[in-house]
């Protein structure tokens, strides 16, 4: 299968009816004013240029809120695309917009210009934790811009869905509530993003003043990894966790969770989890462990970290492969 790849264009601010508590845009895209259509175009001249799989491929406009800039700015984005779009070049389109951006007539738009995936920047699915956030909509509206691009008739749109953990006035009970509301819409995609504390942010003023303590790595990884489980039992395919890494994320963040590799922490944590509830009661000692090839990595952990974690508490782990298992399977033997 061919690696899935974004032909992107990030339009920071773009769109957007407010700031949101965590918004830093600049930092996280690297991009200080949204492109031309002049600039998209010539993008996409040199991105097609090589040579790139039309089935794994899709232009996407991330960053902003896509569907609320003027409509003329947007149909210009979108004419530049869309010939990529008929001629085969590409998958479709992929964009990203608020919640409440979302209507009939702006759905029949994106239809007649190629735009096939639509993610909705939810973030919380809790009103209390949106409010306190300055969101500017609740998670009704997230839930009715979900039916109405499921229900839309004039394309078969895929739904993705943008959530974060560990933003302000979040705990356990918030959470669940996220988390049982994405069950309950099943987007096809979602992409999670523990929230990074940027400086020059409402969460960064709140951190500084004391007001506001985010989850830490290793606290964010502990509860993301059973969640992640959940997701994808569900059959909702996550295609991100965390923040692309970048120097710019790296230079502005003073808190939260952040990683480059965040998902392959995630997944190590889930493989520790079920070693860690296998031994109990078995005695220090050799012990043998069983995985699917692909998941050797996952078990042993990050740099090693999960043999690390057996070999502290007496344990010699050996991992054996075993293509009958599945993909998340372990089974001592």
């Amino acid at each position: 299968m061919a690696r899935h790849a974004n032909v992107a264009f990030f339009i920071p601010h773009l769109g957007c009816p407010n700031r949101c508590s965590f918004c830093s845009q600049q930092s996280i895209t690297g991009a200080e004013a949204a492109p031309s259509p002049a600039e998209v175009k010539e993008g996409l001249r040199a991105a097609f240029a090589r040579e790139l799989d039309p089935a794994a491929t899709e232009i996407a406009f991330f960053g902003g809120s896509f569907t609320c800039i003027p409509r003329e700015q947007m149909e210009a984005y979108l004419a530049e695309a869309l010939p990529y779009v008929r001629a085969g070049r590409c998958a479709g389109i992929r964009i990203s917009t608020r919640p409440d951006g979302v209507r009939d007539e702006t759905l029949a738009l994106l239809a007649r210009y190629g735009v096939t995936s639509i993610e909705l920047g939810a973030q919380s699915l809790d009103d209390r934790v949106l409010a306190l956030n300055n969101r500017g909509h609740d998670a009704a509206a997230v839930c009715e811009a979900a039916r109405r691009i499921r229900a839309f008739s004039g394309a078969p749109f895929s739904l993705g869905l943008q959530i974060m953990t560990g933003l302000y006035g979040e705990d356990a009970e918030s959470r669940a509530r996220t988390k049982a509301g994405v069950l309950a819409i099943k987007p096809d995609t979602l992409r999670i993003y523990p929230t990074v504390v940027l400086a020059g942010t409402e969460l960064a003023r709140k951190l500084e003043a004391g007001e506001y303590c985010p989850p830490g790595l290793t606290e964010t990884i502990r509860f993301l990894s059973p969640m992640l489980a959940e997701y994808e039992t569900a059959g909702i395919r996550i295609i991100r966790v965390g923040l692309h890494a970048s120097p710019e994320v790296e230079r502005a963040m003073i808190g939260g969770a952040y990683h480059p590799a965040m998902r392959e922490l995630c997944e190590a944590e889930r493989f520790r989890q079920k070693l860690e509830a296998l031994l109990a009661g078995i005695p220090p000692g050799d012990v043998s462990a069983a995985v699917h090839p692909r998941a050797v990595s996952k078990l042993a952990g990050q740099k090693k970290s999960n043999l690390c974690w057996a070999a502290k508490r007496g344990y010699s782990l050996h991992i054996v492969q075993d293509a009958q298992l599945g993909p998340d399977e372990l089974r001592l033997i």
